[in-house]
């Protein structure tokens, strides 16, 4: 995840999630010119995409596999936030989904997909729980 968007409400990330990874990644490195970097998942890998000039780290591709079988093939933003708990029950009681559980990046961030009243997908993403 990008170190220079982690305030509370910032787009963090966006994330790919496709049954073929490798399709997408060479995809997105030739329409956008995205390089690529390999993130082992134990026995595959998914890909973190930069950006050509800076070497910035600017999204995932990833397979729709293991934790992320349950993830539709769509752009997915990850919205930060102050309470991932609170944010949950408030997207519940607004007519939004819980899409999946509660997972955990690190040892201390936590995150969850949602889907909103409108049918959109998001990943609500709380730094350092």
């Amino acid at each position: 995840m990008s170190q220079s968007k982690l305030e509370v409400g910032s787009i963090g990330w966006i994330d790919l999630t496709v049954p073929d990874a490798e399709a997408m990644r060479d995809f997105y490195g030739d329409v956008v010119g995205w390089r690529h970097e390999a993130l082992d998942m134990g026995g595959y890998s998914d890909f973190c995409m930069t950006e050509p000039a800076s070497g910035k780290q600017v999204a995932g591709v990833c397979h729709a596999r293991g934790g992320n079988a349950y993830l539709p093939p769509q752009w997915l933003v990850y919205f930060m936030v102050a309470d991932l708990d609170a944010s949950l029950a408030k997207a519940v009681e607004r007519g939004g989904k819980l899409i999946g559980e509660v997972r955990k990046m690190g040892s201390q961030d936590r995150y969850c997909a949602i889907q909103d009243p409108a049918g959109a997908f998001c990943i609500l993403y709380q730094k350092g729980a």
